[in-house]
């Protein structure tokens, strides 16, 4: 062999091994940048910017109600609802408590039932296959999406509410569930625990809309699905019957965010929720998984 040839030969293996150390940071670069794309598209969607308005006119209505009627009876009402006139951080407390069964579960169940099925149904899906991203990376991608709006629909409501409420009432120290009395600063991070909370416990349900809308290319059923079965998960948890089923259900500790209006904040209700969350993201992340790497994609 020629000493040029052994260059050339050299030069040749150099580049292929170059190459490969190379692949992953570029392959790392590429998930970022398709992470950035998929969150900005989302953000930048007029569905996604109403459902966020949405949310956040839920504590604007009951602060305008509220100030514009006569005393609230106690206990009558949402949680909380008779003491807003006497500090307006508790709007957003309320608003959160409202949000919670009905509003939350059906924003979470639109855009976590199109994360896959609205690819299929606009015939973008097979583009984004063709290009270096990967059923499984795109997989991801999408559910990181759906995450990033579980934690923008709690937060929109709390900050809309604390606004709000600065806004049309009084705003001071605030008494705790346990009786202690904090800060309005400190109240406000506790408002934050409970959206944060709510984050969590939406995430369960966001990995059963992406699983769902891996099995359609039709959105719309997809969302449906979606959201009744968050129903469906809160009218079984009301039924004495079935209580041995209560604590599996996803929805079980949706409401379990009162040990963080306590002084010391109890933990508990947070890690038993962020535990059951786990599981249903381990479950329908590896059903969507499953389902997403198998599918004959044609559109």
């Amino acid at each position: 062999m020629s000493r040029s040839d052994q260059v050339s030969e050299h030069g040749s293996r150099t580049a292929k091994e170059s190459g490969r150390e190379g692949s992953v940071p570029r392959q790392r670069a590429s998930s970022r940048s398709f992470l950035a794309s998929e969150l900005k598209q989302l953000f930048r969607r007029g569905r996604t910017q109403a459902l966020l308005l949405a949310l956040a006119a839920i504590p604007v209505m009951i602060a305008v109600v509220v100030r514009l009627s006569t005393a609230v009876p106690p206990g009558r009402g949402p949680a909380f609802l008779d003491r807003i006139t006497q500090n307006g951080l508790f709007v957003g407390v309320t608003a959160l408590i409202v949000a919670v069964p009905l509003f939350l579960p059906l924003t979470i169940g639109v855009v976590a039932g199109d994360t896959i099925a609205g690819e299929a149904g606009h015939g973008t899906l097979r583009y984004l296959l063709v290009a270096p991203a990967g059923r499984v990376r795109l997989l991801l991608v999408k559910y990181v999406g759906a995450v990033a709006f579980c934690v923008a629909a709690p937060l929109a409501v709390a900050l809309a509410g604390a606004g709000i409420g600065a806004a049309l009432f009084p705003v001071g120290p605030v008494t705790l569930l346990s009786g202690d009395v904090v800060q309005p600063g400190e109240a406000l991070n506790r408002m934050l625990l409970i959206a944060a909370y709510q984050t969590v416990s939406l995430l369960g349900l966001s990995a059963i809309g992406l699983f769902l809308s891996t099995l359609t290319d039709v959105p719309v059923g997809a969302m449906a699905a979606t959201i009744v079965l968050s129903v469906a998960s809160q009218v079984l948890d009301q039924l004495p019957q079935l209580e041995w089923l209560h604590p599996w259900l996803f929805s079980h500790y949706w409401f379990g965010f009162a040990d963080l209006l306590r002084q010391p904040i109890g933990w508990d209700s947070f890690t038993s929720n962020a535990m059951l969350q786990a599981g249903y993201i381990a479950v329908f992340g590896a059903l969507a998984y499953g389902r997403f790497v198998s599918k004959d994609v044609l559109s």
